[in-house]
Formats: structure tokens, sequence, C-alpha cells
């Protein structure tokens, strides 16, 4: 476990506790998932693109600079109306990403950014130069080896060490040759969506064979393949026919493509959580009828733990009873979601037994500890189980809540201060890795 001195992040934020029942509506943020991959996959295009409406968190922000860092032309607009010559009309932020030959020696802060640590070492084989990765501590204890060795296998150049971790140079030819590897991807999806998203850039595409016993957060891997597709890459996965656990990305060019980012429907989680936990109603516009996204998984999950939704051309509204129930639920696909699930389980009239997520433990923090001993702090009852938590429900009462500097974790401790006073959130301002003014935006949900 990390650090849980409350020196270390002096400044607590005051949870704010729901004097009823929340009525609001709340516009949620782009999705950093799609933003991220819009823009690795706009980076490595044969055209401009345009990407409308993204997420400008850390984590995003960190990918844009890292590719600008690598010879990426990313030019941000902020408007009312877009004028910029060829911007998609309406309102709010574009960037214009413009492709170039990518270019060392350059430097990289991924920050404690899985989707940057991940995602742009395949991006920099395809450079003419060196490229450092470096970031937060935390990073040099995630998980990186199935990514560089898949790397080396397909021809790359990577000096680590032999640490199997951050910090790494990736000394770039120009190209990669490519074609079949096999990887172990049970501790981290992004290793596969990492080869496929450069894949269409090597000389003989890739063939990724995953070999381990499981694979968690399925429906990112089913959001890298979609978002390849639409900008005209040829992708067979096991979802359409093809052979279990094995996905092949064809050599190709890749378009330029105008993308509108959907709001984060994982983001979305705490607003519907305080819905559920003071049994009021809240509505996220714009939620897609369709989407990959796994927070999508929350109007059932919710559902079944005591509310109501309704999906509508506006968007979703979800309405709490004013009781919550305990669930038995196998997280394994929408593992980011536990925390908060975690939040209203400890608060709810019966027992609740989350699984399908050891994977957990390898996040922005050992997020099963971090949870397990911040809400038993607070006088919960919450066990470890080998892949996962069970929850037995107390009467909670005030004090610190620790984020480790974890985003959802601090978004957790919001949560369970709706309902019990005196909680204090422990450096609330890592929020900013996907989700930018959380604390504004959840006075304004209580209309404070």
């Amino acid at each position: 476990m990390p650090m849980t001195e409350s020196s270390v992040h002096p400044a607590l934020w005051p949870a704010p506790h729901a004097s009823g029942a929340v009525d609001a509506t709340v516009t949620v943020p782009g999705s950093k998932s799609v933003t991220n991959r819009a823009l690795v996959l706009a980076a490595l295009a044969s055209e401009p693109g345009w990407l409308r409406r993204p997420l400008r968190s850390r984590d995003t922000l960190l990918m844009a600079e890292a590719l600008r860092a690598m010879g990426v032309g990313i030019e941000e607009t902020v408007s009312s109306s877009s004028t910029a010559a060829g911007a998609p009309d309406g309102s709010g932020e574009a960037w214009r990403i413009i492709p170039a030959g990518l270019l060392g020696p350059a430097a990289v802060d991924v920050g404690n950014a899985g989707t940057v640590m991940r995602f742009l070492p395949p991006v920099a084989t395809l450079a003419d130069g060196a490229v450092r990765f470096d970031g937060d501590p935390r990073s040099y204890e995630r998980p990186l080896t199935g990514v560089i060795e898949a790397l080396r296998a397909l021809g790359a150049r990577i000096d680590d060490d032999g640490r199997g971790a951050l910090p790494l140079t990736v000394h770039g030819g120009g190209a990669l040759d490519g074609g079949p590897v096999a990887i172990d991807a049970s501790s981290s999806s992004q290793f596969v969506s990492a080869l496929l998203l450069s894949g269409a850039r090597f000389n003989q595409g890739v063939e990724v064979r995953h070999t381990g016993a499981t694979l968690p957060s399925m429906p990112h891997i089913r959001m890298t393949v979609d978002m390849l597709r639409a900008v005209g890459a040829q992708v067979d996965e096991p979802e359409t026919g093809g052979e279990p656990n094995v996905w092949r990305v064809s050599p190709s060019a890749l378009l330029g493509r105008d993308l509108t980012v959907e709001p984060d429907l994982s983001n979305a989680q705490p607003f519907l959580a305080a819905a559920l936990v003071t049994g009021g109603r809240v509505t996220i516009p714009d939620w897609p009828e369709h989407t990959t996204q796994p927070g999508d998984a929350l109007r059932e999950i919710f559902t079944a733990m005591g509310g109501s939704c309704e999906l509508t051309e506006s968007g979703l509204t979800f309405t709490g009873t004013g009781r919550v129930h305990g669930i038995d639920v196998d997280l394994g696909e929408v593992g980011e979601l536990t925390p908060g699930i975690a939040a209203v389980a400890a608060l709810a009239d019966s027992p609740s037994t989350l699984s399908g997520v050891a994977h957990l433990r390898l996040h922005e923090t050992d997020r099963l500890a971090a949870l397990t001993k911040e809400i038993n702090e607070l006088g919960g009852d919450v066990t470890e189980t080998a892949d996962g938590l069970h929850i037995r429900p107390r009467p909670l009462h005030g004090g610190v809540f620790h984020t480790y500097d974890d985003h959802r974790m601090a978004t957790a401790g919001a949560i369970i201060g709706l309902a019990v006073k005196g909680v204090e959130i422990e450096n609330v301002g890592t929020t900013a890795k996907t989700l930018p003014d959380f604390p504004d935006m959840w006075t304004g949900m209580l209309g404070a």
C-alpha cells in the first residue's frame, strides 16, 4: 500500500453532506478512454482530423503533450461556435490533429496514466529516433512487461534495464516489422489495445494472441476495435467470429475523421450514485443509446441496487427510491466502476460481494486494499477476497478518507460523505486526472 499519512497531502476537503434528495442535471465531460484512443489514431492517420468535445484532463493533456513531443500537431480551439476553417459546427472545444513524421529524441511524461504509458511505446517504435518514457513514482509499479516484451518480439529495441517497467527508452527506427505476437494481458486489457492501435502502421500489421487465463475490461478492447474500424482499419476479432483470444489488424493507412467524444459514463457514476443514496433524481445529458463504454453497465447495476432509470433522446435520468440494496456482482469487465459501487454498498441495507477484480490491485493504487482500509476506518466492515471485496454494511462515522492519488478513490469518498457527516477527502484534487472541476460539479449538484 502507498503511504497513508495525511501530511503527504495536507489539504482536506469536507465532503458535502446531503440534507435531502438531490434533483439535478449534471453535464459530464468527454470520455478519457475515447479521447486518448482518438488522439493516438489521429496522430497515426494519413491526413488531419478533428476531435470534438474531447476531455481536457491530466491524462488527456499528457497524451497530447507526448504526441506533440514526437512531432504531431495538435491545435486547440475553444469557442461558443467554432469558426476555424473546416472545424465541426457546434459549441465547445475542438482539437485539430495534424499527423507528421514521428521524430526523436523526445521525452514523454506519462504521469500515472495507463493509457499513455501503454499506448505510446508502440507509437514510439514508428518514430525516427529515441523516445524516453518516465512518470510518477506509482507508474514504476504498474504492469508494462506485456507491452515491452511484445514490442521486442515484433522487432523493436527497448531499453528498460531489465525492469519490465518505467522508466524506459524506445529506440524508434521509423518503422516496425510487426506480425504475430503472444502476450498475457491478464493484468490489463490495455496491453491488447496498445498493440492494436498502432498495428495498422506496422509493416505486416499485427496479430495479438492473448495467452492468459482471464482478460479483464473487455469493453475497452471492443472500444479499441470499433474506433480502429471507424478510421478505416481492417480488424478481425473473436466477437465477430474470429479465433478466440486473437485479434488481427491488417496493415493500411488510417483516415482522418471528425469525431465527437461521448460523455465519460464512468465519471457519471458518482452523480448517479448520489441519486441512489439520497433517493433523488439525476439526469446525465447526451447518454448514448449504444456504446462500448464500461460505464453503461451502471444502468443495470444501480437499478439492481435500488433505483430506476429512463434513457431518452436527451439523456439518462436515474431515480433513487430511498433504499439501497446490496449486490452480488462480477465486475471483471467493468472493474473501474468498483470504487463507486463499493461506496454505495457500504451504505446499503444488505451485504454485497464484488468479484472478478483482482487486477485492481495494479491500478492507480491497490484499489482493493485502499477501499478496505478507508471504509473500515469510517466504521465499515469490508474484507478482501482473492478477486474482490465482501462488504457488510454498518453504521459509518466521519473521518479522513485517503485517496492515494487515485481519482476514483476520491469520488468514492464523496459518495459516502453524502450520507455520513464529517467525511473529509484527502487530496480531492486528484480527480483532475479524468474529471476536472469535480468539487464544483459536486457542490453544484447539491445546489450549493
